[in-house]
């Protein structure tokens, strides 16, 4: 027959309990020696009875293994307590960054509404003192800025006249230095030329400039012609209307 499993509780007969330490405790003794041998690792036991009796085992030395034991505690508990540390520190900080924002979000959020004309029923005297200041002093800026606005505009406007009639300066001045040169005339005009000079009309080499200044200078550099070609064409053309003219009143 086997042994019977019994009850694991305290022993309350003295003897009996004295007995099962000393067997007891005599057996773990000696099954960590044997750990300690088959697997070459380091056992330490620390054994207290009741009557504060120590019994101890060691495969390398109490003192060794407790050192030993001491820096794995130390080494393994102290990173995770700093990390710890740090971790709630951090988180900490977080938290109060954004109730800081939190407020800072709803104090803009007021603020704007006051400018806006609403919520105002919480403000004293003084407060909406304050805030008609404010408001004052934006609408000058805004008047400011508007006003520089122009002025800018107006000085653009200005510039661009300067620039524009300092142009018509130099080209007047580049028509009075560069006078015009005789240029050939076109197939046609001088075939009109030549039917004219057959018929007895004068052709002029050189005409005044007024009616260029009258406003046929836009005619002649629309059809692209010299101003001298065109003066010359002009100048036949009332010749020949004279000369008709004075043929009818012989016919009459």
């Amino acid at each position: 027959m086997g042994r019977g499993k019994i009850e694991i509780k305290r022993i309350e007969n003295a003897n009996s309990r004295q007995v099962t330490f000393s067997k007891r405790r005599a057996g773990l003794l000696k099954k960590a020696q044997e750990l300690a041998i088959l697997c070459d690792a380091e056992v330490a036991v620390i054994i207290f009875s009741n009557t504060g009796k120590l019994f101890e085992f060691s495969s390398s030395g109490m003192k060794h293994t407790l050192s030993r034991y001491n820096r794995c505690i130390e080494s393994s508990e102290t990173p995770i307590d700093g990390h710890k540390a740090e971790y709630l520190h951090l988180q900490k900080q977080e938290h109060e960054e954004v109730d800081n924002l939190r407020d800072e979000i709803t104090t803009l959020q007021m603020k704007q509404l006051q400018l806006l004309g609403k919520d105002l029923t919480g403000l004293g005297f003084k407060e909406l003192q304050n805030l008609e200041q404010q408001l004052n002093e934006g609408l000058l800026l805004v008047k400011e800025k508007k006003l520089l606005m122009e002025q800018l505009e107006q000085s653009r406007e200005q510039r661009a006249m300067l620039e524009n009639e300092t142009l018509r300066r130099q080209v007047s001045e580049l028509r009075c230095l560069f006078p015009p040169v005789d240029c050939p005339l076109p197939a046609y005009l001088e075939y009109c030329s030549l039917e004219k000079k057959k018929v007895g009309i004068r052709i002029p080499d050189v005409i005044c400039n007024s009616e260029i200044e009258r406003g046929d200078s836009d005619t002649t550099l629309h059809l692209g012609l010299p101003s001298h070609v065109y003066c010359k064409r002009k100048e036949a053309e009332r010749d020949t209307h004279s000369n008709d003219s004075r043929s009818q009143m012989g016919l009459l």
